[in-house]
């Protein structure tokens, strides 16, 4: 190393040499865990910055010898929280990153093209530009760039000390809030449907030239269904498509599954082995995960009621949204919220 490193990874001068940031609550616990012991069993020994958004003591105690806590700024709702970890603890490559992935292949290599100066994202699964953006978040004018998903972003610091800066500003003008995500129906009309994925898009439209970008394709990091994903070496973590290709991680952006049930998916089926087994960094009880997470027999049970119970309901969201009910119901629980 060119630089002196203190025993968190840390330069002489306080600045991070790699780091991972991702944010968590009470709720988002457990996926926060799952994320931490997949990049260790992987091979990752970079510390992992979670901004906390309101852990519980016994949760902090549980992961605080493994993880940076930086706590959450006052009054910033929990969507606009990302990237409030570079900007507490920076790095020379922040990697930011969802707290409902699991890792499954390293990310070493996309670090290093990080660290040579590229701002690495995945491409979303589909493309998305509002030049309303400019007006509603204070920008200068826009460029097409291909829109990408802001789960997963590796900044170099010659990039994110402005860019982290520009996000952070521009979601304060947009006031985000957990309302918008109900707003079904309206991605075509509402400008800032996505949140703060599309204010950073709006930022990244804005200051980085197409050259400073590099896009990865999006099947490499596979959302939930995981359509084609199949699960090779569940010890090893070690997922892969028909074709021989691996995916990096594994991101479940619906009904998180230890909050609901969902349909049984290579994620959950991973979810027992990153929290409940013997070589994980932080190791959970079982008693405190839902039986459909553990392992048994009675567990693979519970994992087809749950499962079963998920199609379910998924079914009778499509037919409320044939009807336009769900919309109706969204927007009704927006005018109330706004009613106070």
């Amino acid at each position: 190393m060119d630089k002196a490193m203190s025993p968190d990874g840390s330069a002489a001068d306080g600045r991070l040499k790699t780091a991972f940031y991702t944010v968590a609550d009470r709720r988002y616990f457990i996926g926060a865990v799952a994320l931490l012991n997949s990049l260790r069993l992987v091979g990752h020994s970079e510390p992992l910055v979670i901004v906390d958004a309101g852990l519980t003591a016994e949760q902090k105690s549980m992961i605080g010898d493994e993880a940076i806590l930086v706590p959450a700024p006052p009054g910033i709702p929990i969507v606009s929280l990302k990237p409030h970890g570079p900007k507490a603890r920076p790095a020379d490559v922040a990697v930011i990153i969802d707290s409902d992935m699991i890792v499954v292949r390293a990310l070493s290599q996309l670090i290093e093209e990080a660290r040579r100066g590229a701002f690495v994202a995945f491409l979303n699964n589909h493309d998305r530009f509002v030049p309303e953006w400019s007006s509603l978040l204070g920008l200068p004018p826009l460029q097409r760039n291909p829109y990408f998903n802001a789960g997963l972003l590796f900044i170099p610091h010659s990039i994110g000390s402005r860019f982290i800066e520009h996000w952070i500003e521009a979601q304060e003008r947009a006031a985000l809030g957990q309302f918008r995500y109900e707003k079904a129906g309206t991605v075509a009309t509402d400008p800032l449907a996505f949140g703060d994925q599309d204010v950073c898009n709006a930022i990244a439209s804005t200051y980085l030239e197409p050259g400073q970008i590099r896009l990865v394709e999006n099947r490499l990091a596979p959302m939930v269904p995981f359509s084609g994903v199949r699960l090779i070496d569940k010890r090893g973590l070690v997922c892969s498509f028909r074709d021989g290709a691996r995916p990096y991680l594994l991101h479940h952006i619906s009904w998180k599954p230890w909050l609901r049930p969902t349909t049984t998916n290579v994620y959950t089926r991973l979810l027992p082995r990153v929290l409940l087994a013997p070589d994980v960094a932080v190791r959970l009880e079982p008693d405190t995960l839902p039986l459909r997470l553990r392992e048994g027999w009675l567990a693979l049970v519970d994992r087809g009621r749950a499962s079963m119970q998920a199609t379910i309901r998924t079914s009778a969201r499509r037919q409320l949204g044939r009807f336009g009910i769900r919309t109706r119901l969204a927007a009704r629980r927006t005018a109330r919220a706004a009613r106070g």
